[in-house]
């Protein structure tokens, strides 16, 4: 972990993020959010006690643009349509929204069927000891649908299980999840398929 990451943990912290939003930002799990919170720049490496084992991610070439975007998630939605057509995509928040916005379009466009979108938002961006995930009513309903679930990047698989609990207690089938990044290298959770472009593999 290096200094620019430290910095730029604690001045999301400073900005009032929860551990579970500086997470989603640096793209890295929530034990690394906090631990880069906690340190104190300056310090030289061998002085900090242990990081997690993790890898930080960095997409911004990606997210800054709405055409590479757009590539992207036709690459998405290609690897879902693997497992049929679906109703809903449904986007965690909030990187997974841009994803799941344009992945729409794409199985629309490829099925015939009119696909919604709706919004996930996970335990780890709300406060309070009691909260829990929720879908957005601001959207289309999951109930009685088939849905895909599309995030960023998985990195422990928690928010994809606590999703997908979510969605079956509401009456929907998830059919798969598809995620640009899986640091955790897995295959399915609670048995719905995990698709990813990109699966990250620890060696040794």
């Amino acid at each position: 972990m290096n200094q620019e990451l430290i910095k730029k943990a604690q001045g999301l912290r400073s900005q009032g993020f929860t551990t579970g939003e500086i997470a989603d930002e640096l793209n890295v799990s929530k034990d690394t959010a906090r631990w880069l919170t906690l340190q104190t720049t300056g310090k030289r490496d061998e002085e900090k006690s242990q990081a997690p084992l993790d890898f930080a991610i960095n997409w911004k070439s990606l997210g800054g643009s709405s055409a590479r975007l757009r590539y992207v998630s036709a690459a998405m939605a290609d690897i879902a349509l693997k497992h049929g057509p679906s109703d809903v995509i449904v986007g965690i928040a909030v990187s997974g929204v841009p994803f799941a916005t344009m992945m729409a379009d794409v199985v629309a466009l490829e099925t015939g069927i009119e696909t919604s979108i709706s919004v996930f938002h996970p335990i780890k961006h709300r406060k309070g000891k009691d909260a829990e995930g929720a879908i957005s009513s601001n959207f289309a309903s999951v109930e009685d649908k088939r849905v895909v679930i599309v995030d960023d990047v998985i990195t422990s698989g928690r928010t994809i299980k606590e999703v997908i609990d979510v969605l079956k207690k509401q009456g929907a089938e998830p059919t798969c999840v598809t995620v640009l990044i899986d640091k955790k290298g897995i295959s399915e959770i609670e048995g719905v398929p995990v698709e990813s472009l990109i699966k990250v593999s620890r060696l040794g």
